[in-house]
């Protein structure tokens, strides 16, 4: 009896609570994510206010101060850093001549770091997608037979089952993807610029993502062995090609075999 009475003095459950409140600390002091020290929060500091200045100066035009938006460009907000890193990073922006669709610019205006700052200016104004880590980058570590199956399902309508592009509604267009670069790759299925679809982590993971880019990369690799791409169409433009050339050939004969004759 007294031993059950000892077992429910109050001081026990005080012990319990603060046994309870030790543990919850040890552990998320432990798997909690390590503090930013001094120097690498004013280093980020540095970087957002540098990309500000870039911002301002070549953005804001368009996008607005804050990067809320006008009526010549939309806002930024929740874009994130893969946003600004793909359209900037592929000549895209700043755009040059408003159109349709800004086509991919063969001069890009700003370096890596340049990139870099305005890309974690954006980030800070609100979350988005981030510049994708480089494990997801390399092709050699994806599956390009399942990539290829992925990509025909979800990307070939548009950008050919070649990834030679091709033409969408009211002047826009699919661009070519042979030859871009792993880490646009991604962030365009991740971000969805212009008339592309957002496939984020719930529609394909970063390992299908990866899959894709394998898969294009090894259509890099393999070229074109029989000759002419004819637009990568198939059988159709090799068909079409066949036929007309064939056609002009077997009349030329004709008027010519026609001449001797007479």
């Amino acid at each position: 009896m007294n031993a059950l009475t000892n077992r429910r003095h109050p001081a026990a459950v005080v012990l319990l609570l603060l046994l309870g409140l030790l543990l919850t600390g040890t552990a998320y002091a432990a798997l909690a994510p390590k503090q930013a020290t001094a120097a690498s929060t004013a280093a980020g500091a540095d970087q957002v206010a540098y990309g500000k200045e870039l911002f301002v100066a070549n953005c804001a035009t368009c996008h607005g101060k804050n990067g809320t938006g006008t009526k010549s460009g939309p806002s930024l907000a929740g874009v994130g850093a893969a946003a600004v890193d793909f359209q900037v990073g592929t000549g895209r922006m700043p755009l040059m001549n408003p159109g349709a669709q800004a086509p991919r610019g063969t001069d890009v205006k700003f370096d890596d770091e340049q990139i870099a700052a305005m890309a974690a200016y954006v980030a800070s104004l609100s979350p988005g997608p981030a510049v994708p880590e480089a494990k997801w980058l390399d092709a050699k570590a994806g599956d390009p037979a399942r990539g290829g199956q992925i990509y025909r399902v979800n990307c070939a309508m548009c950008h050919n089952a070649r990834g030679a592009g091709g033409a969408l509604t009211r002047g826009k267009y699919a661009p070519p993807l042979i030859g871009v670069e792993e880490k646009h790759i991604f962030e365009a299925m991740e971000t969805g610029p212009q008339s592309m679809p957002v496939f984020n982590d719930k529609n394909l993971s970063p390992e299908d993502k990866r899959d894709v880019i394998a898969y294009l990369k090894s259509m890099d690799e393999e070229g074109n062995p029989g000759g002419q791409a004819l637009g990568s169409l198939g059988p159709v433009s090799e068909g079409m090609f066949a036929w007309i050339f064939g056609l002009l050939i077997l009349v030329g004969a004709a008027v010519w075999l026609g001449q001797k004759s007479a």
